[in-house]
Parts: structure tokens; sequence; C-alpha cells
């Protein structure tokens, strides 16, 4: 007791004392109809307990099989009253009730579709295939469409000879369009200095007529570029592809910017014509898009997604940042867990945000409590940080931080070689720092890894497991 001398006894050696078979282990109070013969009082324990070791083993309250008046993340003692001298006063103070919420989360409303438009950028190789006349385009190509976007690359559309010598696309780099086209003697480029990656609609036109080549957006056009050598005819398969290529497609003659644009398309139309894009050859990862979009992926609450395949590292040190809008209390965030016991997760549980670290002699957890249980649901983002150093942890949200740290010092490296997932888990897949199974329902954005120096970026679209997540838009305003 309190590192004091042990006080010791023998057993009286008897066939019954030699073994003892432990099914149970209750804490703190024994439930109705159990219990031995050994214990002189059956009144349950008041006051809190923690670091419980049993056998060598570090026994984590967040697992127990099952528990009745108990809270298991917080010890309310001391913000109770002193208790009076007096002896009609040491009666203890009655069992602190819950605080009734402040409010209702955020209503969490349908979100609504726009007719004939469709959300590309899903994953990387989401595309739409449409039929065109391809002697329309010989000597004349005008596409012009509608574009929303918050992203800075990414195809828009790809038309190309089988040989693809001769071909006409439309790409997003760095925020700005580029067009380009070859009509067999070598590459123009035409690009327009409107930037469109502001979540905005925008209408833009390109057009290559009598060796010149130019684009429209909203109205302004750009510089007119003289066709690169003596080429007149544009001599193209009709098929466009619209929003992305197909993965098994290598495009080979445009540069790099070949995934697909997270973007959301409207009407399309080739020398005046309107595609349908309800009847296309092919399609792959296109879905409708929201009426009003803003920046991030949302989740709807029945997956995960599933990121880095190989398997992450997370050792002494990791630093994770993302931003959050959610209209419930709870949600995983995310998760990377070991088989054995190594793990680290991120999760709301009841309105409040839990940053959980094993790093091998049990879990540690920083608890972020808001002063209103619905602060976190109500619809509006927030930013996470949850920075794991050795056997210490900071969580930061919104700005206000909380700490704790592993009495096991030595302890210090979470090791893991596991995929990341994202706004939940499969059934199937263990995850050692989350108690709850909640899929995350709301949007995520801007998440980042940083491991020493070296930051690394998610992009939910590349996830190699996507289930019920909608990369690249998130239904709603910006508050």
């Amino acid at each position: 007791m309190d590192e004091t001398n042990p006080v010791e006894m023998k057993l009286v050696p008897s066939a019954e004392s030699r073994a003892i078979n432990v099914s149970n282990l209750y804490v703190g109070g024994i439930p109705e109809g159990e219990g031995t013969s050994v214990l002189k009082m059956r009144k349950s324990f008041h006051g809190c307990i923690k670091n419980l070791i049993f056998n060598m083993e570090h026994l984590d309250f967040t697992h127990v099989a099952d528990y009745e008046q108990v809270d298991l993340d917080t010890c309310l003692l001391s913000e109770r009253p002193k208790l009076a001298l007096h002896k009609e006063d040491t009666e203890l103070p009655p069992e602190p009730q819950p605080l009734p919420s402040l409010g209702q989360c955020a209503v969490d409303r349908a979100p609504e579709y726009i007719p004939n438009a469709h959300q590309f950028g899903l994953m990387q190789g989401s595309h739409f295939v449409l039929p065109f006349n391809q002697l329309a385009v010989r000597k004349r190509l005008s596409v012009q469409l509608s574009i929303r976007t918050f992203a800075s690359s990414g195809l828009i559309y790809y038309m190309a000879h089988q040989n693809q010598v001769d071909y006409a696309t439309l790409q997003l780099h760095g925020g700005y369009l580029h067009f380009m086209f070859d009509l067999g003697k070598g590459r123009t480029k035409v690009s327009h200095p409107a930037p469109i990656s502001d979540g905005k609609w925008h209408t833009v036109k390109t057009e290559h007529f009598k060796r010149k080549g130019f684009m429209t957006v909203d109205g302004q056009e750009s510089p007119t570029v003289i066709t690169v050598g003596d080429g007149t005819m544009l001599d193209v398969e009709g098929k466009l592809y619209l929003g992305g290529l197909p993965s098994e497609y290598k495009a080979r003659n445009i540069g790099n910017i070949t995934h697909s644009v997270p973007a959301c398309i409207g009407e399309v139309t080739v020398n005046g014509k309107q595609l349908d894009k309800d009847s296309p050859v092919s399609a792959f990862a296109v879905t409708r898009c929201y009426a009003v979009a803003q920046e991030g992926t949302f989740f709807e609450g029945s997956g995960y997604a599933a990121l880095v395949k190989e398997g992450y590292k997370v050792g002494s040190d990791v630093n994770i940042t993302l931003e959050f809008r959610t209209t419930s209390e709870n949600g995983v965030l995310l998760g990377i867990s070991s088989a054995k016991v190594d793990a680290i997760g991120l999760e709301i549980v009841n309105g409040k945000i839990l940053f959980h670290v094993n790093n091998g002699a049990g879990r540690i957890t920083a608890i972020y409590k808001p002063k209103a249980i619905t602060t976190l649901c109500d619809g509006k983002w927030h930013t996470l940080q949850a920075q794991k150093s050795k056997h210490r942890l900071v969580l930061i949200v919104d700005g206000d931080a909380v700490r704790a740290e592993s009495p096991h010092t030595q302890s210090t490296s979470a090791d893991t070689i596991d995929p990341i997932y994202v706004g939940g888990y499969p059934a199937d897949i263990k995850q050692n720092c989350l108690s709850s199974q909640t899929s995350f329902r709301g949007c995520l954005r801007k998440l980042t890894l940083i491991k020493d120096s070296h930051v690394q970026s998610y992009d939910f679209s590349r996830a190699f497991d996507l289930q019920g997540v909608f990369p690249h838009s998130c239904p709603g305003s910006e508050p």
C-alpha cells in the first residue's frame, strides 16, 4: 500500500486453495445474485479507481464487458463539495446527475441534388464515355460545358484517335484551364487566365477552327493561339471521355494530369449538339451533384475510407490534423491498429473527442470536453490536432488543448504497420484504440499526418477501399 512494506500471509494448504478459477473480475461492487462467502460486505465502492493491473496486465475500463452506475472516463470527486464534520452532515452528497443539454445537435437535412449534373473524382478513374459524331469535328471542334470545382487539378475531357496521334483535351492544372490539341503535326496549347477552383459554376468553351485555337470562360475569351504544324483535320474516335479516363486506358501525349477531375459537370455539347449523359458507353465512380456544395468529403454514416494499404508506421511520434463537421454526437474519426495491442484512435463519443494511444503498456486517453454536449455537432467546421510524442498526448480542438501521459514512460512507440481507417472500419478489422463502432456522418477535409518533418496529405479518392464515402464534395454551404 503506497509503496510501504508488504503484509504477507501464508495460505493454509488444502485441496481447494491450490487453484482459483477466475471467470469474472468485478471491480467496485458485485451484481445482484453474484458473490462469494469470503466477502464481509456487499456495499459498492464509492470513489475513483485507475491503473488497474491484474496478473501483470494493465486493464482498460473502456473495454469492460458490463457496468452499472460507473462513469468510465472521468472522476468527479474533485468537483464534489467537501464533507461536513458534523455527524448529521456526514451523509455523502447525492450522485451527480448528467448535465442538462444546452441545446440539440443541428438538424441533419437530406441533401438536394442538381438534375443532369454529375460528380466526378470519387476515385482516380472516375469517368463517363459519351458517343458523338467524329466526322462533325474533323474541321471544327467546339466543346462547351458547365463545371463547379474546388480542386486544382484533373482531366475534364479527352478525345483521341486509336493511335493517339490526333487528340484534344481540357485539363485543370494549378487551378487554371489548359486546352490542348494535336492535328497530327504537333501539340497546340491554349491556357486561360481565369482561376476556376472557387466552388462556383463556370461555363467553359474550347474551340479549334481554321488553324486557330481559343477558349472562353464565362464569356471571357483567351488569347488566340495559331495551330502548330500544317495539319487541318482532327481525326479522332467518336468517344468523349468526360471527367477522367478508365484506369486501363493510358493517355500517352497529354502529360501527367490524367486523374479524374474532382468536379461537378453539367450539360456538355459538342459542336452545338448536347450529349446524352443518361446512356454512356462506359461509366465508373460517378454520382449525383449536391445543389449546394462546399470543400470536403462526405461520409454518410455507414462506412469508411481505408488509406495506405501497405501499412502506416505510427512509431514514437505522429501529429494528425483534420477538419470536420457533423450533426451527430458519436462517430469514429480515425484508427490505426496492429493485431496485438499497439494502436492509436480518434473518435467522438457523447459529444466529446477522445484521442487514444496504446504503446503496448495500456491505453492512455486525452479527452476534450466542450462546454456543451452539442458544441461539436452544430454542423459547423471544427479543427482538430492530435499529437503523440512518445508517452505524451496533446489534443487540440478549435484551439483548446488537453493533455494526457502514460505512467509507463519507457513504453514510447506504437508499433503498427497497418492501414489508416477514417470515418469507421470494417466489422472484421480489430481496432484496439477505438471504443465505438459508430461510423462518422458528416464531412472531413484537410487530413494530414506529420512524422518528423514529413507532411503527408491524404486524398480520399486514392483510398484502396471506400464504403459510403463521397470524396471531394460536401453538401451544404459554409456557415
